[in-house]
């Protein structure tokens, strides 16, 4: 199997501030973790592009690219930043950033679908998946997965595609997103009642979301996908896979109480894998979403890898 990392220096100079738990050094633990593995090596790294703003109006309206653009280049030359909502803000450097982190998923589509790898990580931030069509929020400031899922579909034409969400928190902005195209299924489990405070109720999209409650463990997320997400992503035979790749469901972060450890993200993993092999060529983007304790962060990303890279 051929893996491809895909990341780039200015997605470390996005920063929301002093004491923010999606924090610049989410990405160094990544890399830290990587080396320390010793599977470095055995990635094909490559450079996240910028985004085009075309490719992002594909998701995202018109005012909320602005929005993003004005706050952040009106800081150029100042450490300052710009609240968006009581959770993000933007910095300088924030536009750069989140061009290079659309851009990667944007490029990592392309080159698993040109078969150029096998299947792809995107190490990137900002994150993406509560960012709604209209909306940036929630740490999040474009819908990386989203417009990765998008790009699939309207340039490569492809029919159908699945979202694989594992984020402790419910990727609203992603069903919302695609709430009217059944084109895309989306599948996730995410603690609840918590922020976003959305995802039990039926949304009208093709999703199979499984709320659940604080100190839930890996054995029970994987009966339920097995008994409900599995199935699901069978009868859909997604032609291509992505995943909003969240390690905040890990039992040592404290952004949340769920109890997962790195062997259910390994066990997740196997099932997109297989899922993958079987419908999709073994076709998969993974893009990161959240994790907070940094070393269970860098731990749960090198089990993703491992299986994605077939290493274990």
């Amino acid at each position: 199997m051929t893996t491809a990392f895909y990341t780039h220096p200015d997605c470390k100079l996005h920063d929301m501030g002093a004491g923010h738990p999606e924090s610049p050094a989410r990405l160094q633990a990544i890399e830290d973790q990587l080396i320390a593995s010793r599977i470095d090596q055995l990635l094909d790294y490559r450079s996240a592009p910028l985004a085009l703003e075309s490719e992002l109006a594909r998701v995202h309206s018109a005012a909320m690219i602005a929005l993003v653009r004005e706050r952040s280049l009106a800081l150029a030359g100042t450490a300052g930043t710009y609240p968006l909502d009581p959770d993000t803000a933007v910095n300088a450097h924030s536009w750069q950033a989140a061009l290079r982190a659309a851009g990667a998923a944007l490029a990592a589509t392309d080159a698993v679908i040109a078969g150029e790898v096998d299947n792809a990580f995107c190490s990137v931030r900002p994150p993406g998946h509560h960012a709604t069509s209209t909306t940036p929020m929630g740490f999040c400031l474009f819908n990386n997965v989203a417009l990765a899922a998008r790009h699939a579909l309207e340039v490569h034409g492809l029919e159908r595609v699945a979202i694989v969400d594992f984020d402790v928190h419910h990727g609203n902005g992603t069903e919302e997103i695609f709430a009217h195209d059944p084109r895309v299924l989306m599948v996730s489990f995410f603690q609840h009642p918590f922020y976003p405070f959305s995802g039990a109720e039926a949304s009208g999209g093709k999703a199979v979301n499984i709320p659940l409650p604080a100190y839930s463990d890996g054995k029970a997320v994987r009966q339920l996908a097995t008994e409900q997400w599995l199935p699901a992503l069978q009868a859909h035979r997604p032609q291509m896979i992505f995943v909003s790749a969240g390690f905040d469901a890990h039992r040592e972060d404290d952004m949340a109480q769920m109890g997962l450890v790195e062997a259910d993200y390994t066990w997740l993993t196997r099932q997109i894998m297989q899922v993958a092999a079987e419908h999709a060529q073994g076709r998969i983007v993974s893009c990161l979403e959240g994790g907070y304790d940094l070393s269970a962060l860098g731990r749960s990303v090198v089990a993703h890898m491992k299986v994605l890279a077939e290493l274990e």
